[in-house]
């Protein structure tokens, strides 16, 4: 094996997609640090990682583009391997566990009684909008109070955010049931809050929340005006942090925007892991409403799902609520419903008329005129920073508002690889969320080329 050194153009790799801000700092620090070569085989990298959460997202986001780059610089084509500390010790730990309790695998399942059944991980659909917040609750499921603690899931109404905690609840509930899990709105907490004062039976609350193993509290927002309400959510955080018992909130917003909330209880939410959901892209989109007609056994045309996807960009509720109605007006009228029917009974979703004019090169156009790049740069190799995010910018707009599939699209940008478009994409959105510039820039863009 010592034959076979590639650390050289492992580090070289890791040091050229930094300096052309392929990686951020943000996604260096989070990300890579932590990451440590180890040795090489004839055609592949070993790599030691801390935890499978990081092994998800090498995966998912970075893989394809990391090994492009090492091909480039090495000609040979290499590929990643992972190898988890401690996880030696933890299949022994688990081995040990299903050893000693028989018993808890025998038991039969029996639902939570606070938690919604069909909130799980297994049909919680994966995008590029959600995957860290997805893979973050994963990882707090199979291994809860540990560093991802308090974790603080945050983004808009219908985004899936309760459905992502209830999915940590179900998990633990099933496969760790001597854990005791606690789901509760905010607006419950309150309340009970409230009532334990009236009746002088604070003893009560504060043991029905303080012994939980596991504690889901949805829409602390709600929490905003209610200084009582924050004191005693205060001293509840610190005492099931210092027993290490694991904490998920939801949020509307990040913590910082919260008002009128007490500040040593926005640190501690803080002091914690934050993941944002965003809206679904135009293939999550799609993907949502597929399986939300297997889970139905129904079965409406492509076209009609195609046409949904398209425009309806909002949220996954909003997708919800115009597939219900299309699927209620097929089984009342008992005929197959066109896209011409479909738009019309639809109408009140859709924001925006379709249209069917926009292209790729349209679109490769006006991006590269908006930054002044050559439209001959924009589709060849060079990978300076003047000329790599306008390229960025154009692929995300095309995903966003066309149905092109990412190897039409990575054809059309000098035969580049689906992978590569994948990529292109995920920088942008993880720039959206880190630079308020972005996002007008990229709304703006798409206004031009709807309006041309």
């Amino acid at each position: 094996m010592n034959e076979f050194d590639y650390s050289i153009f492992w580090e070289e790799t890791i040091k050229q997609l930094r300096e052309e801000n392929e990686l951020s700092d943000q996604e260096y620090n989070m990300y890579f640090q932590s990451i440590h070569y180890i040795e090489s085989t004839r055609d592949k990298i070993i790599l030691s990682i801390p935890s499978r959460f990081i092994q998800s997202q090498l995966k998912q986001r970075y893989n394809a583009i990391i090994e492009t780059r090492l091909f480039e610089l090495s000609g040979i084509e290499l590929t990643l391997d992972f190898e988890i500390e401690n996880r030696k010790k933890d299949q022994e730990k688990t081995q040990s566990q299903e050893t000693e309790s028989p018993e808890i695998q025998e038991k039969a399942y029996e639902p939570h009684p606070q938690l919604r059944e069909d909130y799980t991980f297994d049909n919680f659909v994966v995008g590029n909008n959600n995957s860290f917040a997805a893979n973050a609750s994963r990882a707090i499921a199979e291994n809860p109070g540990s560093k991802y603690n308090p974790c603080l899931i945050y983004g808009g109404v219908g985004l899936g955010k309760t459905h992502l905690m209830q999915s940590i609840g179900n998990s633990i509930h099933k496969h760790k049931p001597d854990m005791k899990v606690v789901y509760i709105p905010a607006e419950t907490f309150i309340n009970d809050f409230i009532e334990s004062i009236n009746t002088k039976k604070q003893t009560h609350f504060k043991n029905k929340y303080r012994n939980a193993d596991i504690l889901l509290i949805d829409d602390i927002h709600d929490l905003q005006d209610k200084k009582g309400t924050q004191e005693e959510l205060f001293h509840t955080f610190n005492a099931l942090y210092d027993a290490n018992k694991q904490m998920v909130f939801t949020c509307d917003r990040p913590p910082s925007e919260l008002k009128n909330f007490a500040d040593r209880l926005k640190n501690r939410f803080v002091r914690g892991l934050n993941v944002d959901l965003h809206p679904p892209n135009y293939e999550t989109r799609y993907a949502i409403l597929r399986k939300k007609l297997e889970d139905r056994n129904v079965a409406i045309s492509e076209d009609i799902l195609e046409l949904i996807s398209e425009n309806i960009n909002t949220n996954i509720r909003d997708l919800e609520a115009a597939l219900t109605s299309i699927v209620a007006y097929a089984e009342l009228v008992q005929k197959e419903i066109t896209p011409e029917i479909a738009k019309q009974q639809l109408k009140q979703f859709f924001s925006s008329p379709i249209q069917t004019n926009i292209t790729i090169d349209k679109i490769q156009k006006q991006v590269s005129e908006y930054f002044n790049v050559t439209l001959s740069d924009m589709k060849g190799k060079k990978r300076t920073k003047q000329i790599t995010f306008p390229r960025q910018i154009a692929m995300f707009i095309i995903r966003e508002i066309t149905d092109y599939s990412t190897t039409e699209i990575g054809l059309e940008f000098g035969g580049r690889d689906h992978t590569t478009v994948m990529h292109s994409c995920q920088r942008i959105e993880d720039r959206i969320k880190t630079d308020s510039t972005i996002e007008p820039t990229v709304q703006e863009l798409i206004r031009s080329i709807k309006e041309t």
